[in-house]
């Protein structure tokens, strides 16, 4: 059955022949299980669903089976190999497509380990990556921030230094080491004191002015470096999440060839064996009975449609014969030169009574 053989023709043949039949509708059979199991795994690893995957694995099976039972059935065993794998060609050619797709998920499965250590480089490139596009979004604003205490810090040591300046002025004033160089706190000592004390003042609202702008950068700089961390955070499951079917599939790329190529070829093999083997069984017992079979039948219709022809023909030349006698009768040329007459004459009177109208 799964041969698609004529099993009327295949039981008058001997076992033989019908074991030979039965050897290649196993085979269409076993490639329809293969391609089952390989396209279900396909499937599970995109849609991660048991169930989905055995249903439309299933439909595939049933296509591929079909495919083959349908090619193999059609392919007549005649004299000329040439011939036969034209018919095939088709099926050849498809079935090296179907290769490539279904040897795939095998490989994705045997190759795991080996596909998971070049995504877990990927990942963690993929990682730092992310980590340094998402600090070009944030860096330079906190870069900015930190310039901005850095000029409020060194405001309030400029004006410690002045104060701290003033200070030994007016101390070195009083004890006469410089300035008047006169011990004794006189008007010069006065003035300097009280210069030293209004930048003293200066100094202590600089430092609360500039304390609370230190602050509220610093909270700044807090907030930006909390949205870069949750940032990353975020981002950080789509990169986990990069293990799909088509990162795995360029992950394998990344591998030696000759394994995975010697994948593919198996396969192929289990593709295209169905042909194979309906190619390679020689003509036997049933090819002969079918080709019999054919031909009566191709001849018998020739000979209908021969048939056919001829009585065409002869019904043709019978009605021109016919007619051809009717035309010679007087009685049916007086009948027909009458109604001919009356018809002339309606139009007459037609064409009158139109012509009066007119007028």
């Amino acid at each position: 059955m799964c041969s698609g053989a004529d099993t009327d023709i295949l039981d008058n043949c001997s076992k033989g022949e019908q074991n030979k039949y039965t050897g290649i509708g196993a085979t269409v059979f076993f490639t329809a299980v293969m391609a089952f199991i390989a396209s279900a795994y396909a499937l599970y690893t995109v849609f991660d669903n048991v169930f989905t995957a055995i249903f439309f694995g299933l439909v595939w099976g049933l296509l591929i089976f079909n495919l083959d039972r349908y090619i193999v059935s059609t392919i007549k065993k005649r004299d000329s190999f040439k011939y036969e794998l034209l018919q095939a060609a088709p099926r050849i050619i498809l079935a090296v497509i179907i290769a490539v797709v279904i040897s795939k998920p095998l490989e994705l499965k045997i190759f795991e380990k080996e596909i998971d250590r070049v995504l877990l480089e990927e990942k963690n490139q993929m990682t730092l990556n992310n980590q340094e596009q998402i600090a070009l979004q944030y860096n330079p604003a906190i870069e900015k921030l930190n310039d901005e205490i850095t000029v409020l810090k060194n405001e309030i040591t400029n004006k410690e230094t002045e104060v701290n300046e003033l200070y030994n002025t007016y101390i070195t004033e009083a004890e006469g080491t410089s300035g008047t160089f006169k011990l004794g706190k006189g008007p010069v000592y006065k003035e300097k004191r009280e210069k030293h004390d209004a930048s003293l003042l200066e100094l202590q609202d600089l430092r609360e002015t500039n304390t609370q702008k230190i602050k509220d950068k610093e909270a700044q700089i807090a907030a930006l470096s909390g949205d870069f961390t949750k940032k990353i955070v975020d981002t950080q499951p789509i990169i986990d999440g990069f293990d799909g079917l088509m990162a795995r599939i360029n992950a394998l790329g990344k591998l030696p060839w000759l394994p995975s190529f010697f994948i593919f070829l198996l396969f192929l093999a289990i593709e295209t064996s169905p042909i194979i083997a309906k190619l390679l069984a020689p003509k036997g017992e049933y090819d002969y009975k079918l080709e019999d079979l054919e031909s009566t039948v191709k001849n018998w219709t020739a000979q209908k449609e021969d048939q056919r022809k001829q009585l065409l023909s002869t019904d043709v030349i019978i009605n021109d014969k016919i007619y051809q006698d009717i035309a010679e009768e007087e009685e049916l040329y007086n009948y027909k030169r009458k109604k001919a007459r009356e018809i002339m004459q309606l139009q007459a009177d037609a064409f009158y009574e139109h012509q009066k109208k007119s007028l």
